[in-house]
């Protein structure tokens, strides 16, 4: 059986291969995999994809074709292995012998009632545990009953199994803790041809061939990267030969590729989803080997320019080598090295980039320009676990923060450049309207994080719905515009006098504005107002947290030893800053 891997995956001998290796040192994830049929490839696929990721995949099996008895037993291992995800993995060749057992008068709901069956499960596991829930989808499979006619007939198997996975994406939208990992899209990347081995599913009962368990598997380990908080932030785009064609130093406005004519249109598409991006909140940022004012030129005056100035967070254009410019990306933009993505048709850029910053992500663009675009598609290299509406209006925060750093310029010292931003904040308990960016906050916040716990949408209700928990979100202003929901605090009881710091984290774009100190005073009030004499906060050290190693004590808490700090309520002095709190 071969296993010809997509090109940018290891093979399954290779992830096999890693199985057997050291984890010593790589945080551990516990994830339990449910299903129908033969899973023992899958998992060994996945804990080979787990150290791909830089993680240690702690991986609970369940027997074959046990998910109900498993799921609906409180008592069950899986519940006893105290997962930090659930994977479902329901195959479409048994779901298409339960299909053909029915009457035929009896076929026409079908997906309806699998679909209640699957949301059972979904919801029994969140009445018995906290994990988050990865459901794959059923792959495409066509019977050739009734041929291309079976998408109008309500009763064929096609139209059914079409029916059952929008059932499913419209279902995991009210289940927050529920996501989908897109096994139809792959396969419909690969081929049935290459996703699925006749052979290997009749000697071992397993529906993915050995060639397509890699991407099946690394469609999972994404999309708990994003539960982890590791997301790409930020595109950096060369220009020439990468976002048009041509060098427009040399080339001019007029004889760049760029529009309808020949090759021109794959830049123009690359530029469309790059646009696609930015509007689902990820940042666009140019580094680029060039005059300002040329590699501006076509942003600002080619017809056919799809991105404009105004899509572009950062434009640095001069004669600097590019790992000295990534760095000032990086400093300037306030985000991980690890964030980053790094788009360069130049092979040698690339290599440098590599050796010198090994943390950005550099994709080995196809020398044919067509192919960039599909190339760096399948990569999917944003896969997400959140999206708000913050994210819509991202690039324009980062755009007017280049405004204040600018303003800052023009002052002597820096309490005055403070004072001159009229800054407003607002505290207040967590509501419906913003659960969606205080789960995108907790989910991708790593920096200014003291105890790194991240929630689910679910999750964020059910903490403003708890009386005893006390909740706090806070958003900031001032005349650039506005950041925002910026911080995150949840406090739960500790004992009868004190309350315990869960969470706080805050947006590393508002550091050294007063927004700790703010957060700081509104913590302690908070436990004031509860009739409580003491809060103890922790730092849990990451290895992406330093920063906030020595916030408490700073904000003036009294070390208890263990990573926890306390303040007493009644002692405690609060902060002078420029920020002006609004009530509404």
């Amino acid at each position: 059986m071969a296993e010809p891997a997509a090109s940018h995956l290891p093979t399954f001998a290779k992830l096999k291969k890693n199985c057997a290796s050291s984890a010593e040192g790589l945080p551990h994830y516990r994830l339990a995999l449910l299903g129908d049929s033969a899973t023992q490839h899958l998992a060994t696929a996945l804990r080979g994809c787990g150290v791909e990721h830089r993680l240690a995949l702690d991986l609970y099996e369940s027997d074959y074709d046990q998910v109900r008895a498993e799921v609906l037993d409180p008592a069950s291992g899986l519940y006893a292995f105290c997962p930090d995800a659930v994977l479902l993995y329901l195959c479409t060749e048994k779901l298409y012998a339960r299909f053909a057992a029915l009457p035929e008068d009896g076929r026409t709901g079908f997906a309806e009632a699998v679909f209640a069956e699957i949301e059972g499960y979904w919801s029994a596991i969140s009445a018995q545990c906290e994990a988050k829930i990865l459901q794959y989808t059923f792959v495409c499979a066509d019977d050739d009953v009734f041929g291309d006619y079976a998408l109008k007939v309500a009763q064929s198997f096609p139209r059914q199994l079409a029916r059952l996975n929008l059932l499913l994406a419209e279902g995991c939208t009210a289940h927050k803790n529920v996501f989908l990992a897109d096994l139809a899209g792959l396969q419909a990347r690969m081929g049935r041809a290459q996703f699925y081995d006749p052979t290997f599913y009749y000697l071992a009962r397993m529906p993915i061939s050995l060639a397509a368990l890699p991407a099946a598997a690394d469609c999972v380990l994404r999309l708990i990267d994003a539960f982890l908080g590791r997301v790409r932030k930020c595109v950096v785009l060369d220009l020439d030969n990468t976002l048009w064609g041509g060098v427009i130093g040399d080339d001019g406005l007029g004889g760049i590729q760029i529009g309808e004519l020949g090759v021109g249109r794959a830049y123009t598409d690359l530029q469309l989803w790059l646009r696609e991006l930015r509007r689902r909140g990820v940042l666009l940022a140019v580094c680029s080997k060039n005059d300002p004012e040329t590699a501006r030129e076509p942003f600002e005056k080619h017809p056919d320019m799809v991105l404009r100035l105004a899509d572009i967070s950062l434009f640095v254009a001069n004669w600097d080598d590019k790992v000295t410019n990534l760095r000032l990306i990086q400093k300037t933009l306030n985000i991980g090295m690890d964030s980053l993505v790094f788009l360069d048709d130049n092979p040698f850029e690339r290599e440098a980039v590599r050796a010198l910053l090994p943390e950005i992500c550099v994709p080995e663009l196809p020398e044919d320009p067509a192919h960039y675009l599909e190339y760096l598609r399948s990569l999917d290299l944003f896969a997400t676990a959140s999206y708000s509406e913050a994210d819509r209006v991202r690039t324009q925060q980062y755009r007017e923060e280049a405004g204040r750093e600018q303003a800052q310029q023009q002052f002597a010292n820096y309490d005055d450049y403070l004072a001159s931003l009229d800054m407003q904040a607002f505290a207040g308990p967590f509501d419906a309207f913003h659960f969606p960016r205080i789960a995108q906050l907790t989910q991708r916040s790593n920096q200014f994080n003291l105890r790194t716990v991240r929630y689910t949408e679910d999750e964020v209700a059910a903490l403003a719905a708890d009386p005893a928990v006390h909740t706090l979100y806070f958003t900031l202003s001032d005349r650039f515009g506005d950041y925002g929901l910026i911080g995150v605090a949840v406090l739960r009881p500790l004992d009868a006098e004190s309350l315990f710091v869960d969470t706080w984290l805050m947006s590393c774009r508002v550091l050294r504005r007063g927004m700790e100190e703010f957060i700081a005073d509104k913590i302690v009030a908070a436990a004031a107002a509860a009739g409580c004499h003491r809060v103890v906060g922790e730092y849990l050290p990451t290895a992406k947290n330093k920063m906030v190693e020595h916030l408490y004590e700073q904000m003036g808490f009294t070390a208890l030893g263990g990573g926890r700090f306390a303040a007493e309520c009644d002692r405690y002095q609060s902060h002078k800053t420029n920020i002006k709190e609004k009530t509404v």
